[in-house]
């Protein structure tokens, strides 16, 4: 029987893409027909916050894209080895999570550790980041772990977001202020 299968096509070491090979061994004939464009948004300002880790929390990678656009920052604007000397370190200095383990994979490779790689999606790695203290010692002295105020206040933040997108949690300093979870400006 013959299927129309809607993607880009990927080549693994056999040469074929790995769907049309189980399809095939399920006696289907498989098609490829690439429905969707993908165009990185945002890079300059991407870049920019990159060589500014003091300014942010930690960083939200929701997916293998996101780690893509970050990669992409660092090669084009010849930042690969400011990246390598000192960034990737203060990077790491603060909260680093991803969504899925192909992301966590992607980011460990950039020199990233990251947390939340079994959470699977946008809603779970919130839950996991709010449940447990968003920011470690950084975090809001009027936000308890796990609180729910915290959790709305992040979870609003996270669960409308759609597709492949960079997060970034930005802190503020002085007595009244609280954390707050923000999108960077990377759409996607």
């Amino acid at each position: 029987m013959k299927v129309l299968l809607l993607k880009d096509a990927k080549e693994d070491d056999s040469g074929l893409d790995p769907y049309i090979q189980e399809l095939r061994l399920c006696g289907l004939e498989a098609t490829l027909i690439p429905v969707l464009s993908f165009e990185f948004m945002s890079l300059p300002s991407l870049s920019e916050k990159l060589s500014h880790p003091e300014g942010f929390g930690g960083l939200i990678f929701t997916s293998p894209r996101a780690v893509e656009a970050v990669k992409l920052c660092l090669e084009k604007d010849n930042k690969t080895e400011a990246w390598e000397k000192s960034l990737k370190d203060r990077w790491n200095a603060k909260s680093v999570y991803v969504v899925g383990s192909a992301t966590a994979s992607l980011v460990n490779k950039i020199g990233l550790d990251a947390e939340g790689a079994g959470s699977g999606n946008a809603e779970k790695l919130a839950e996991y980041i709010c449940s447990n203290g968003l920011l470690g010692e950084q975090r809001s002295r009027s936000h308890a772990p796990g609180s729910l105020q915290l959790r709305q206040k992040c979870a609003s933040q996270f669960l409308p977001t759609s597709g492949a997108a960079a997060l970034s949690v930005e802190t503020s300093s002085g007595p009244s202020s609280s954390n707050s979870c923000t999108q960077s400006s990377l759409a996607v």
